[in-house]
């Protein structure tokens, strides 16, 4: 039967949550179960329980959805619920070894986004939808091998938009040293996708 529900903002979906309206977080679920998984996918590629967890994302978000205050807030409120969730994950799961160290100094220990902010400018790529797809696809694997800090700290900021302050938050990490590992993680990809790039770039003058 259909209801006004797919109608109504994230707002006042909360707020029906909270009076404990089961339709209302029906709708919840099924306007947001996609990026939960997307998000859990991001932080966790090689993982195989990612429909587990997304269904645990949204067990939690019905039994917690009485202490948001702020129901406007709802999409951050769910980021943290899907880090914290990862994060619990992983401290039970046995731990690769990185390949590099996390938390090592770089020239700009501010973690300054200066030249280290332009690694996927895909506004700057010819506009064609089949190459910003191909594009994409290169550096989300890119993005997959990168140690775990790495990847966690560059998806907050880089895909969900979080601040430094709230990826701190998030992570239990000091800020300086998330603008670190954000500022090493673009190097790192800078440096896996400076091989495509090269190549795109001469393909376009020969075609060109």
């Amino acid at each position: 039967m259909a209801t006004g529900y797919s109608q109504k903002s994230d707002r006042d979906l909360v707020l029906a949550c909270q009076r404990r309206e089961p339709a209302a977080f029906e709708e919840l679920v099924k306007r947001h179960q996609r990026t939960v998984y997307a998000l859990l996918y991001q932080l966790a590629p090689d993982w195989t329980d990612t429909a587990d967890l997304a269904q645990e994302v949204f067990i939690r978000v019905w039994r917690n959805i009485n202490n948001l205050r702020n129901p406007s807030s709802f999409r951050s409120w769910l980021t943290q619920i899907v880090t914290n969730i990862f994060y619990d994950e992983l401290r039970k799961r046995p731990r690769k070894l990185p390949t590099v160290s996390m938390d090592e100094g770089i020239d700009d220990e501010e973690g300054s986004e200066g030249a280290t902010r332009d690694i996927a400018d895909t506004s700057a790529l010819p506009d064609e939808n089949v190459l910003n797809k191909e594009v994409n696809e290169v550096i989300r694997a890119a993005m997959m091998k990168l140690p775990e800090q790495f990847r966690t700290s560059i998806v907050l900021r880089e895909v969900e938009g979080l601040s430094y302050e709230e990826i701190a938050v998030l992570t239990k990490t000091e800020m300086g040293t998330v603008k670190s590992r954000i500022a090493r993680a673009r190097l790192k990809l800078q440096e896996m996708l400076k091989p495509y790039l090269e190549s795109s770039n001469s393909q376009a003058e020969i075609s060109g």
